[in-house]
């Protein structure tokens, strides 16, 4: 008996003409995801993919695992592909969906039968398998109306297939069909979790970090890769810049109204991370702003930082929730229990003791013009380190 991958599409069927090309990115990516796990087949017909190993060495489990994090399929179920023989059928369905109905009490067959030719139709096929099901095991009953699982069989071109429950996959678009964006990522809850929601729309992750030697240490750094390594199980490779950028702390530290620290701190990195995103080709900077959560995220703050962004668009996937939703993303996608950790990043190195919360955009340029930065800028982006974080490490 042969095991497959059947998976359903999501938002994909709702795209009309251009329909085929994100399902084209979709097999792209799946194929990308599992390339290293054994020779495998991956194709589309009748608005379902088919991941279908080749030889005995494909790892069935680890893919249903990665199949699970990609974006763009809405569920999926793994599979036994039998040939169209009803007889065969009905000697393999109990013993293949046995483990799926141990400790439930109700279950349904359903059957769609698209090869016409198959000599069976739909109700029939379900009376037979539902019969085998219960003599093999009699302790169950069937509920046609609210079951506690569902049996599928599918008479499809190829073969025939049987699951039980479909997997709940990732949803949102295939990575990349909605373009490129650069993430501004610290050691915190929010950035994360803001990655994470705009890769689930489609779009490829570069990300910018910010460290403050010897303010921040290594394991602050090592911290941002962590999350991001977290990340790129959904989002597939992540291009990092680690922009050194004390000098540009100490000169606002040295010359700036203190109240104002935070405020031209914001400034100059969305300066910094618009330049090297431009240079990436990004169309968009993401943060993880949630406005009112700290005073450098009320509405007038956000103003002040946004006016220093000339060519790109800021996205803020998270400003309408509240800490609590975006903590149940963070332990959805494992990266809460790191972002607590007790490392410092360089937004909280310089905090004032009594932050401006509405500020105007008068009052942040005058208190930036008491010092030239723009000579720090320039050498901080031609500093500016990069790497590739991957699901299993960082590439230099």
């Amino acid at each position: 008996m042969k095991e497959i991958i059947l998976i359903k599409n999501g938002e994909l069927v709702l795209k009309g003409l251009n329909k085929s090309t994100f399902e084209s990115m979709l097999i792209k990516t799946i194929r990308r995801r599992l390339r290293d796990l054994g020779k495998v087949s991956v194709k589309s017909a009748q608005s379902t993919i088919y991941i279908e190993p080749v030889d005995d060495e494909f790892d069935f489990e680890e893919a249903i695992s990665r199949v699970s994090k990609i974006f763009g399929i809405a569920a999926f179920s793994r599979c036994a592909a039998l040939n169209k023989d009803m007889d065969e059928i009905l000697s393999v369905v109990a013993d293949y969906v046995r483990p799926a109905l141990q400790g439930v009490k109700t279950f349904k067959v359903i059957a769609k039968r698209s090869d016409k030719a198959f000599p069976l139709k739909s109700p029939e096929i379900a009376a037979q398998v539902g019969g085998a099901i219960l003599s093999a095991m009699p302790y169950l009953r069937v509920d046609v109306k609210n079951p506690d699982i569902i049996v599928s069989v599918e008479i499809r071109d190829y073969a025939a297939y049987i699951h039980a429950g479909q997997l709940h996959g990732a949803g949102g678009l295939p990575v990349g069909s909605s373009g490129k964006a650069t993430i501004l990522i610290s050691g915190g809850i929010d950035s994360p979790v803001a990655a994470y929601t705009m890769a689930k729309r489609g779009l490829t992750l570069n990300a910018v970090h910010f460290a403050s030697p010897p303010y921040t240490g290594p394991l602050a750094e090592k911290k941002v890769k962590t999350l991001l390594q977290k990340v790129a199980q959904y989002s597939g490779d992540i291009r990092l810049a680690i922009v050194p950028f004390t000098e540009i702390q100490e000169a606002i530290a040295d010359n700036c109204k203190e109240e104002y620290f935070t405020l031209i701190m914001r400034r100059m990195m969305m300066r910094i991370a618009e330049s090297l995103a431009i240079a990436s080709g990004s169309k968009a900077l993401i943060t993880g702003e949630s406005l009112g959560q700290v005073a450098s995220q009320t509405l007038p703050a956000i103003g002040v930082t946004d006016i220093v962004t000339r060519e790109l668009p800021v996205l803020r996937p998270l400003i309408g929730m509240d800490k609590e939703e975006i903590i149940v993303i963070s332990r959805k996608i494992d990266t809460f229990e790191t972002s607590v950790l007790p490392y410092e990043d360089c937004c909280t190195v310089f905090t004032p003791r009594h932050p401006r919360t509405r500020p105007t955009i008068e009052e942040c340029a005058e208190a930036e013009s008491a010092f030239d930065f723009a000579p720090l800028i320039e050498k901080a982006i031609s500093e500016t380190v990069y790497s590739r974080i991957t699901r299993d490490g960082e590439v230099i």
